[in-house]
């Protein structure tokens, strides 16, 4: 077990050097710092167990500390030691999270039983994370052998996501839940063949418990019905998966009144499908037949087909005959576009319905692909979030919904599709006009290993347009991606372990759409 850490910051340290070596002799480590600033500083730069905050210092006092500390490490146990129990302060300390308070004089003894209760209750609520999942393991076990609707899929894999984000400690409990988790991405894959096109071809009756709400019935039943006396927002964040989505919702949630819901991401999970269908509330079918011309023009290049995102929203306003209501369509690609859209959110209120599409999650993906360092920074799914948190934390899109929770507004956030990590090939053959993608593939006569990919012989029962004579397209489930046999090594060392969509996974398909309402 490693030692405990405990950072102490107080202005009087050296007159606790006593109490110091009597918690290094009980087998701790202390770290002491004598103002705020450098206990901000020292979490920045490594991990802390407890952090003692003396509530009275000069400079940046205990109560500011404590606020920057939880900005920088919300998860860590902060002890706030102070000289006054005045109530209002206690309040003002607690509404900042602080985990325990001591009041002065205190004593070694107090110390140590304040941490060791607080060391205590980590571990055993790691411990009794991990009791509830081994005891759920079986049950969920035979859960996926049995028959699952489209809503008992969703809450399955939020489960198993709250497990993921909770078993930190025990990385015996994390191997099982990976294993059960791709165990689940199997099964999941077969439902999505099975089902798939009997909800293609029952897009003209409502949602209901047989089918869920996909990727072009995002707008008409979660955008529309909150237009009204308030101002819209729409966020689309490309490739944010749903854990993702919780890293920022805990940031979120102190500012907004949060509602989430579901729906399911459109095959193939890729923005020239997914994305074009959320704008356009039309399926790639449907999109090619209504704008052959535009459709055409991306045939050679599929982020071309992204071209027109708020085209194809007003003609959804038009057909929805809301076509009287003030658009506004924004793409942020660039940290520039991103400042530039922060300082000037409020400028958004002016129309009833802003939709903006926000690239970082998508670019952050791409680039653990590329970037030996970001995958060396990300090496699994934990340090993925973190580094996705960390970014959104200190990004101009956080400053945003801050500036927009003091407004009269509603903002609504869903994404367009997720991302896995890749991390088995399987070989693909086809000819020379075969797309690119690595999670899905069309063209003629494509063939691999029927075990790992769903195939479409017919791409309109999947609302997928037919293009060339005899097209199909293989989509990739659980955690494969396609390799030519042509130099296979080569490419498999090179996309192995990258973060890819296009494919039919639960991080893929299985998307969040949450209403805010400002808590003002």
């Amino acid at each position: 077990m490693p030692t405990p850490r405990i950072l102490w910051a107080d202005d009087e340290i050296d007159l606790l050097r006593p109490h110091i070596l009597f918690l290094e002799n009980k087998g701790y480590e202390v770290t002491s710092v004598a103002n705020g600033a450098d206990a901000v500083e020292q979490v920045k730069d490594a991990r802390y167990d407890v952090v003692l905050l003396d509530e009275q210092m000069p400079g940046m006092d205990g109560l500011e500390t404590l606020s920057e500390i939880k900005r920088v490490a919300p998860e860590v146990p902060v002890v706030m030691v102070t000289k006054s129990e005045e109530e209002d302060l206690m309040e003002e300390a607690l509404g900042g999270q602080i985990s325990d308070y001591l009041t002065k004089p205190v004593n070694p003894s107090q110390i140590l039983l304040t941490c060791k209760r607080l060391l205590e209750r980590a571990r055993l609520r790691t411990e009794k994370v991990s009791q509830s999942y081994l005891q759920r393991f079986n049950q969920i076990s035979r859960q996926l052998m049995e028959p699952l609707r489209h809503a008992e899929w969703v809450e399955l894999y939020q489960e198993l996501i709250r497990y993921d984000l909770e078993l930190e400690g025990d990385e015996n409990a994390r191997q099982i839940l990976e294993d059960q988790v791709r165990e689940a991405n199997r099964a999941f894959g077969r439902f999505i063949e099975d089902e798939y096109a009997g909800w293609i071809a029952d897009t003209d009756t409502t949602p209901d418990e047989y089918r869920p709400v996909l990727s072009h019935e995002v707008v008409p039943e979660h955008v529309l019905p909150q237009l009204g006396d308030r101002p819209v927002l729409f966020f689309v964040i490309d490739c944010m998966r749903h854990d993702q989505w919780l890293e920022f919702e805990k940031l979120l949630y102190p500012h907004f009144q949060l509602d989430k819901t579901f729906y399911y991401s459109i095959l193939p999970t890729a923005t020239p499908y997914s994305r074009n269908a959320i704008f356009s509330g039309l399926l790639p079918r449907d999109i090619a037949r209504r704008y052959p011309d535009l459709w055409a023009e991306g045939e050679d290049d599929e982020h071309s087909r992204n071209r027109n995102e708020d085209a194809f929203l007003s003609d959804l306003l038009q057909r929805k005959h809301v076509g009287d209501v003030r658009m506004r369509y924004e793409k942020l690609i660039g940290k520039e576009d991103g400042r530039a859209f922060a300082q000037n959110v409020t400028d958004y209120l002016q129309s009833d319905l802003s939709a903006i599409v926000v690239n970082f999650v998508d670019i952050l993906a791409h680039s653990r692909s590329d970037s030996d360092v970001l995958k060396e920074l990300a090496p699994d799914e934990r340090a993925y979030r973190a580094l996705t948190r960390t970014w959104f934390e200190h990004s101009w899109l956080y400053e945003a919904f801050r500036d927009l929770a003091e407004q009269d507004c509603t903002v609504v956030i869903t994404t367009d599709h997720g991302a896995i990590r890749s991390l088995h090939a399987t070989k693909v053959i086809g000819d020379r006009h075969t797309s690119t993608a690595l999670r899905y593939k069309y063209g003629r006569n494509l063939k691999c290993d029927e075990r790992h990919a769903i195939f479409v012989k017919d791409p309109e029962t999947f609302g997928l347009p037919a293009g060339r004579l005899s097209t199909n397209y293989i989509i990739a489930k659980e955690d494969y991606y396609f390799v030519y046999p042509t130099n296979y090594h080569r490419y498999l060392n090179l996309y192995n372990d990258t973060m890819q969509h296009g494919g039919a996974s639960m991080e893929e398909m299985l998307l969040p759409v949450i209403t805010m309402q400002p808590r003002q």
